[in-house]
């Protein structure tokens, strides 16, 4: 089971390596883009809803974030598990998330692995988008 874990995540971080290699090719175009973190986003609190696929089943987890000048000042994060393992790695994203987020712009998020968990941020980044949506100015 742990062989299917780590060649979606070798997968995925090659391809990931692969797109940013592009993106430092493309040259002076570069400049003329917008920074991503340049979003302006209305202060308040949100919840939004992620779901992720485990070996086992499909997963849901729901994210709050209150935030201040598009900052990300609290988050809160909960989950109903339905397999035993999954419940361990949710356990260590949520226990790990606020170090990762709180502080940061919301635009400049880039959650993949936290305390060892990288399945559950595939749900938070999924949760993370919904917001974008409702906060926007």
């Amino acid at each position: 089971m742990n062989q299917h874990r780590v060649v979606r995540t070798g997968t995925a971080l090659a391809g990931l390596t692969g797109a940013l290699l592009l993106a430092g090719c493309s040259g002076a175009a570069d400049a003329e883009q917008p920074s991503e973190a340049n979003g302006s986003y209305e202060d308040g609190t949100y919840t939004a809803e992620g779901s992720y696929q485990t070996p086992e089943t499909v997963e849901t987890v729901s994210v709050t974030l209150t935030l201040e000048d598009s900052v990300i000042t609290e988050v809160e994060m909960s989950g109903d598990p339905q397999a035993p393992e999954t419940e361990r790695f949710q356990g260590q994203f949520i226990d790990g998330i606020a170090d990762e987020v709180v502080g940061k712009h919301l635009d400049e998020l880039d959650v993949d692995r936290v305390a060892g968990s990288s399945l559950t941020s595939g749900g938070f980044n999924q949760a993370i988008d919904a917001i974008k949506e409702q906060a926007v100015e």
